[in-house]
């Protein structure tokens, strides 16, 4: 899946002018020069490109873990002494986090990038050593430089970025097999257009860093849902990167010392930026190695803002040293000296806290075969319960730009109808043509602005189109529907909405010879655009999503109240953000239940009671699965809830959702199914 990059500067490259001169010329600001107070001797083979500290909460058992090209991996103590090698291949780059579960143990998860095959090998960190704990090396398919970690704080999930040649970088899924082996799965991939170098990823405010060697350096969201929307930070020759930048790293001292960390390869400096504020950039200095000799080009890097003994009260950074005399080694620099060479605080560390997640999470147990269309193309599902055979139940699924969907509850193709642009769609059973109750479907057709109506016929499992002749809609984009029948006389009725917050009501009625056409019965307004609908047929109400403002309802009834009541709104609620869009209803029986409404502006869904006063039961999200290779759910635009028996494994009824963003890997967009019991389960529901 071929993926765009929009970009936009950030504020730092505003903040990066040089002092000037009275004469008008630009001058150079003094750089303040930093010792380091240690060194690791030099390694084994090859050049020192990146290291890390591992153990960093205690100075006596710290390593520092540095890649040595062929000789894998070496471990030293903080006095710079080698206390160890890991066999790793070519190594070329390497990260760890604490608290990867594996086995029922959490452990410290190392990943090296390394270059022989250009591929990933995972490891277990203990007790300063390194156990190879991968299931294979996972290949790149391109010469990689480095990789960095990402633990995702709402779902737990842990992620490895490489980046390399081309400007390539590939997220993989880090996941644990059902032999206790560490794989990972490739979660997306998108390019830069030259050479990356160098990444690191904020576990907290979930931002990505990499170093495009001869550009500059982007912040990017990590998380693999995002939009691919990059910042740049600084750039070469336009900011305060002379020609190359080499690493980056993260500091985190408290909020007075939230800092980005890069090097400036070509000029031998090393660049602070507050975090805290947009990435602005605070000042440089040069680094001093700990034989006396200029680091000229300092390389990968790495920072914490942990304790380690009387040499690093407010941490270290690591800077990889390829030119110091003796051989490449890895200078170990006090991060209070940095601080104080630049006038700030280095802060004191704050307490580690816990990554909690925003919501309750489940995942998707099938997703469907993706559709065809490319782009912003997936939009709506529909389900239907088979009462004979729950495991033959189908979805009715949209493809906005081609047609209408039928997948099976394994996610398969059952069939297609090339039908025309249909945006929305729902069914309901027990409609009468010919005096034969059918499932009647009806679709917004944006193709003809009209209302399309269908048949499903649930034994040769294909839609026939009924409508008795084009049935227009008059509205000027036929947008959102839903369906309703009428508990009181068993009418069937349609709403769709126009974009600008217009809702019209039509029954439908048979026709002579098996067809069906709309009657047009009243109009509903709102004040901006809707498209998400359900109705209650036993309550008698429709609810409506008022996408940037609110979740309404309405009597559903043609002749009653055009007044809506307010259920919900995103001004109220800080667990919504908009847009409101999908919604559905879960039937407890007796009137109880559930609606369900995709927030898609933070990819979660909110729950509330049926009954009552709509009462907010709380939201949750859909995450990856490594192990079954099913990613989350995002920027859901249409879902379906059925409490029906669905089959083995949706024996509760299920939630379908479009995915906005089809990942692991990329492919156009599709629909997840999520067991409803999961979701009872994650927010203390009951279920049918």
């Amino acid at each position: 899946m071929r993926i765009s990059i929009w970009f936009q500067a950030s504020s730092a490259l505003a903040l990066m002018a040089l002092p000037v001169s009275a004469s008008g010329q630009a001058t150079a600001a003094p750089v303040p020069s930093v010792a380091a107070v240690g060194a690791t001797q030099p390694t084994a083979q090859g050049g020192a490109n990146i290291a890390v500290i591992a153990d960093a909460d205690d100075a006596a058992r710290a390593r520092v873990l540095g890649t040595a090209e062929l000789a894998g991996i070496e471990a030293y103590r903080l006095d710079g002494v080698r206390t160890g090698v890991a066999p790793a291949g070519e190594a070329t780059g390497i990260d760890t986090r604490a608290g990867f579960m594996l086995g029922g143990q959490a452990i410290t998860l190392a990943v090296v990038a390394e270059t022989t095959n250009n591929s990933l090998r995972f490891f277990a960190y203990r007790d300063g050593a390194l156990t190879e704990i991968g299931a294979r090396a996972v290949p790149l398919g391109f010469a990689v430089e480095d990789v960095c970690l990402w633990r995702s704080a709402q779902d737990g999930n842990f992620y490895a970025v490489a980046v390399g040649e081309g400007g390539r970088i590939d997220q993989q899924l880090v996941f644990t097999t059902a032999d206790g082996e560490v794989d990972a799965r490739q979660a997306r991939q998108f390019n830069l257009a030259s050479e990356a170098k160098h990444c690191v990823a904020d576990d907290r405010n979930g931002a990505l860093y990499i170093a495009e060697e001869a550009v500059g350096i982007w912040r990017f969201d990590a998380d693999p849902e995002a939009e691919i929307a990059p910042t740049l930070v600084d750039a070469a020759r336009l900011g305060q990167i002379s020609e190359e930048v080499g690493g980056v790293a993260l500091y985190d001292g408290g909020p007075s010392a939230n800092w980005l960390i890069a090097s400036d390869a070509s000029a031998g400096r090393v660049f602070l930026y507050d975090r805290a504020q947009d990435d602005r950039w605070l000042g440089a200095v040069s680094l001093t190695g700990a034989g006396g000799a200029p680091v000229a080009e300092p390389g990968g890097l790495f920072a914490t803002a942990a304790p380690l003994g009387a040499r690093f009260p407010n941490g270290v950074l690591v800077a990889a040293d390829e030119d110091a005399p003796g051989g490449s080694t890895y200078q170990l620099v006090s991060m209070a000296d940095v601080a104080s060479a630049l006038g700030r605080d280095p802060g004191t560390e704050p307490a580690p806290t816990p990554l909690e997640p925003r919501f309750p999470v489940v995942s998707a147990r099938v997703e469907t075969v993706p559709v065809k269309s490319p782009g912003d193309a997936a939009d709506d599902p529909a389900i239907w319960a088979n009462p004979d055979d729950p495991a033959a139940s189908l979805i009715v699924a949209t493809d906005k730009k081609a047609g209408l969907y039928l997948y099976d509850m394994k996610g398969a193709v059952v069939d297609f109808a090339p039908v025309g642009k249909m945006n929305n769609v729902d069914l309901r059973t027990g409609f009468m043509r010919d005096g034969k109750p059918i499932v009647l479907v009806t679709a917004t057709d944006r193709t003809r602005k009209a209302i399309g109506i269908f048949m499903l016929d649930t034994k040769a499992r294909k839609l026939v189109d009924i409508a008795d002749g084009v049935q227009p809609s008059g509205l000027s984009d036929p947008y959102g529907l839903c369906m309703y029948r009428s508990a009181r006389n068993g009418r069937t009725f349609v709403f769709a909405s126009d974009p600008d917050g217009l809702n019209r009501q039509w029954e439908v009625v048979a026709r002579p010879g098996g067809k069906a056409a709309l009657r047009q019965v009243r109009d509903l307004k709102l004040g901006s655009q809707t498209e998400g609908c359900v109705a209650d047929d036993a309550a008698g109400v429709v609810y409506i999503a008022e996408e940037d403002v609110a979740l309404w309802r309405f009597d559903a009834e043609p002749g009653g109240a055009a007044t809506p009541r307010l259920v919900d709104s995103v001004e109220r609620n800080p667990a919504l953000k908009d847009d409101l869009e999908g919604i559905s209803l879960y039937d407890l029986g007796g009137g109880k239940g559930y609606l369900v409404i995709s927030s898609q502006g933070n990819n979660s869904y909110a729950v509330y009671d049926r009954q009552g006063a709509n009462t907010y039961r709380g939201s949750f999200a859909v995450v990856a699965d490594g192990a079954a290779g099913i990613d989350g759910i995002s920027e859901t635009d249409g879902l379906d809830v059925s409490s029906a028996n669905l089959g083995p494994g949706f024996e509760h009824g299920a939630m379908v959702a479009q995915d906005g963003r089809n990942v692991l890997p990329g492919d156009t967009q599709n629909f997840k199914i999520v067991r409803w019991s999961d979701i009872a389960a994650a927010l203390k529901l009951e279920q049918r």
